[in-house]
C-alpha cells in the first residue's frame, strides 16, 4: 500500500458541482468563476508543519514538494496557520485559484485534510483540472473512527497499513485494534511469550454459521504482530494523522491467554485456543497475581502505542466462574463486596488506576458501568444508545458505537447471495442516518460524546478483501456523520458524491460493495 498516494487519484474526477464529489461533506463550499490548471513545472511549496500534506500531494501529482516560505506564483501552496479561524486544529481553507491553490491548516491534520480534499476535486496527471472554490472545513467531532477485530481472523500488516490509508482518505483520525480475544493473541508480549507462542494459534474454525453447529474446517489459523510490526503501525498511522487505539480485553474474552498461561483462570483445567464463536464462559481470576500479570501487559502496550487511549474491553463477562470460585469469593470478603459484579468493577477500576498513572485514559464497552467506574474511563457505548447516555449524564467521556447503526458485521442487504454474516441488516441508509449525540442529552451532557466509529468484527470475516466488502460504503457513511455538521447531512446527495468515491476505490483494488446495488 505504500504506492497508493499515488494510485489514489489516478482516476477522473466528478465534475461540476465539485462539492458533489467531496466526502465526507465539507463546513462550506462557495463556488468561484475561472479553472486551475496543474501543468508541468509548477511548484508545489509546504512549510515545516504541513510536510504530511506535502508528501501526499507530491506522490499524487509527481512533483517534489518545496519545503520553505517562498511563496508560489503559480502551483499549490501549502502551511499551517495557528491563527486560522476554524474551531479545531483539524480545521482547514482550501482556496482555489485561476493560478494558485492555498491550503491553510490550523494544525498539520488540518493541512493533511485539506489537501485530501484537493485531490478528491483534482483528476490527476498533467493537465489536470480544478474549478475554483472556497472550501473551509472542519470536523463536528474528535473521535472519528473504526474498530478492527484482529483476534478472531488475522488481518496481515499490509492489509492494516492498506486500512489506515482509506481511513485517512476519509479523514476518518481512530483505528482501534482489537489484539486479544479467546480465538487468538496477536501481539507480541516479552515478558510473557507463549501469549502468542500458545495463544496466537488455534487448532481449526467453526465452518459455517455458529448456530447451525455445522462442525470445523480442520486447518489451523494464527498470526500476530511483532513489536517491531506495532512500531511501523504506529508511525504510518501517525504520518496519516490516524490514532492507533490497542483493546487488550479483560476480564472476559481470554481464552487464548488462558490457553498459554492456565493459572490466570478459575479453573486449572487445560484449555486450547477457543475455536467457536459467541460468548465464552472462561474468564480471568480476579488474584492478585493475575490483575499484575495484566498490568504488565498494559505495561508493553503503552510503550508501544503513545497514543492517549487504551481500551481494556470489559463487555460480555459472565459471572458463573466467580461465583462458583473459592478464590474469587474469599476475594469479594477481602475487599468488602456484597454482589459478584462488583468484581468486575473492582477489575475494571484496578486498570483504570494504573492505566491514568501512565498519563493514559482508559476505554471500555458499556458493560464497565455495571460494577462502577470511576469518571475518568470513557465508555464506548455498543448495547444500543443507553450506556452512552447514562454514562454522559454521569460524566464520562463517550464513543458512540451501537449495533443499530456502527456493527458492520451485519448484512447490509436482504440478496441470498451477500456472503455470511453474523446476522441483523444494517444497509447504507440507516448507516447514514445515525445522530450519535442522543436527544435525551442537555447541551452540556452532549460535550461528552467524543465521537463515533464503525466495528469490524471478524468472525465472519476471514480475509481482508472480506472486511473491505463489508466496510465500504458503510463506513463512508459514517465518516460523514462524525465529520459533517449535522444540518449539511443530505442522503440524497451523499448518494450522488459516492462514485467519485468508487472510482478512487477500484483505483486502489478495494472491494467495495458498489452502491448502485
Amino acid at each position: 500500500m505504500r504506492t497508493s498516494l499515488a494510485v489514489m487519484t489516478m482516476v477522473m474526477g466528478v465534475g461540476w458541482g465539485q462539492e458533489a464529489a467531496v466526502i465526507p461533506r465539507p463546513v462550506s463550499a462557495t463556488n468561484r468563476p475561472g479553472v486551475f490548471h496543474w501543468k508541468p513545472g509548477m511548484k508545489l511549496v509546504v512549510d515545516a508543519r504541513s510536510a504530511a500534506a506535502g508528501r501526499l500531494l507530491a506522490a499524487a501529482l509527481g512533483t517534489p514538494a518545496e519545503e520553505g516560505a517562498a511563496k508560489a506564483a503559480a502551483g499549490i501552496r501549502v502551511r499551517v496557520d495557528p491563527a486560522l479561524q476554524v474551531p479545531s486544529d483539524e480545521g482547514y481553507v482550501l482556496d482555489v485559484g485561476p493560478k494558485l491553490i492555498s491550503i491553510l491548516g490550523k494544525g498539520p491534520a488540518g493541512a493533511f485534510y485539506g489537501a485530501q480534499t484537493l485531490l478528491q476535486l483534482m483528476p490527476a496527471g498533467q493537465g489536470s483540472e480544478v474549478r475554483c472554490v472556497r472550501v473551509k472545513d472542519y470536523p463536528r467531532f474528535a473521535w472519528r473512527g473504526m474498530m478492527l477485530d484482529t483476534a478472531r481472523h488475522f488481518m496481515p500488516k499490509p492489509a492494516v497499513l492498506k486500512f489506515i490509508d482509506l481511513l485517512a482518505m476519509q479523514k476518518l483520525n481512530v483505528l482501534q485494534l482489537h489484539l486479544t480475544d479467546d480465538q487468538g493473541w496477536r501481539i507480541e508480549i516479552r515478558k510473557y511469550p507463549m501469549l502468542t507462542g500458545t495463544g496466537s494459534m488455534r487448532k481449526e474454525t467453526r465452518e459455517g454459521h455458529e448456530n447451525k453447529r455445522q462442525g470445523f474446517d480442520g486447518k489451523p489459523h494464527g498470526g500476530y504482530y511483532s513489536q517491531a510490526d506495532i512500531a511501523e503501525i504506529v508511525k504510518y498511522a501517525q504520518d496519516r494523522f490516524v490514532e492507533i487505539v490497542p483493546e487488550i480485553e479483560m476480564p472476559g474474552h481470554a481464552q487464548a491467554a488462558l490457553a498459554a498461561y492456565p493459572e490466570l483462570g478459575n479453573t486449572n483445567q487445560k484449555l486450547d485456543v477457543f475455536t467457536q464463536w459467541g460468548v465464552n464462559k472462561n474468564v480471568f481470576n480476579v488474584n492478585e497475581k493475575t490483575i499484575l500479570f495484566l498490568q504488565d501487559v498494559l505495561d508493553e502496550v503503552m510503550q508501544m502505542f503513545p497514543g492517549k487511549f487504551i481500551h481494556v474491553g470489559g463487555d460480555e463477562v459472565p459471572l458463573d466462574q466467580w461465583k462458583a470460585s473459592p478464590a474469587a469469593q474469599a476475594r469479594m470478603k477481602q475487599l468488602g463486596l456484597e454482589e459478584v459484579v462488583e468484581l468486575h468493577g473492582y477489575f475494571i477500576r484496578r486498570m483504570d488506576q494504573f492505566i491514568t498513572a501512565h498519563g493514559r485514559r482508559l476505554v471500555g464497552w458499556d458493560e464497565i458501568l455495571e460494577g462502577g467506574v470511576d469518571k475518568s474511563a470513557t465508555v464506548m457505548s455498543w448495547r444500543g444508545s443507553k450506556g452512552g447516555i447514562a454514562a454522559a449524564k454521569d460524566g464520562h467521556d463517550v464513543v458512540m458505537a451501537p449495533t443499530t447503526h456502527t456493527y458492520f458485521d451485519y448484512y447490509q442487504a436482504k440478496d441470498p447471495k451477500e456472503p455470511l454474516a453474523i446476522g441483523g441488516f444494517l444497509p447504507l441508509e440507516k448507516v447514514y442516518s445515525f445522530e450519535p449525540v442522543p436527544a435525551e442529552l442537555t447541551p452540556e451532557q452532549g460535550k461528552h460524546i467524543l465521537g463515533t466509529q464503525g466495528q469490524a468484527w471478524t468472525e465472519y470475516m476471514p480475509t481482508p478483501s472480506h472486511v473491505e466488502y463489508m466496510l465500504f460504503p458503510r463506513l463512508t457513511a459514517l465518516a460523514e456523520v462524525a465529520w459533517t455538521p449535522a444540518a449539511r447531512k443530505d442522503y440524497a446527495d451523499f448518494r450522488k458524491r459516492l462514485p467519485g468515491m468508487e472510482q478512487r476505490w477500484k483505483a486502489l483494488g478495494v472491494n467495495y460493495r458498489p452502491s448502485g446495488n
